[in-house]
């Protein structure tokens, strides 16, 4: 019988990540915005929206959890994914 022993101070880093690329014009673009129902979140998000759209014409879609405590329903993430190229989301109290 073997025993692997791991030593819990061993050297730590930070994952490898990367960046979405970037999108270069939004004119025309379909964007987004996943409210995740946190008080005030949606106000947020929708200003937020409604002057990327004012200033670059933009078409605004949105949508909202039903709990801000749960990750949204496939549902939910599959029709923004066929629907919208950019999503706006996330708001904390």
């Amino acid at each position: 019988m073997s025993v692997a022993l791991l030593r819990p101070d061993g050297e730590t880093g930070e994952p490898g990540r990367s960046l979405a690329p970037a999108v270069g014009v939004l004119t025309g673009m379909h964007v987004g915005v996943l409210d995740n129902t946190k008080p005030n979140a949606g106000v947020l998000l929708d200003r937020i929206a409604g002057r990327l759209a004012e200033r670059t014409g933009a078409h605004v879609g949105r949508r909202e959890t039903k709990n801000a405590a749960m990750p949204a329903d496939d549902q939910v993430l599959d029709g923004m994914q066929k629907e919208v190229r950019i999503v706006l989301t996330g708001s904390a109290d």
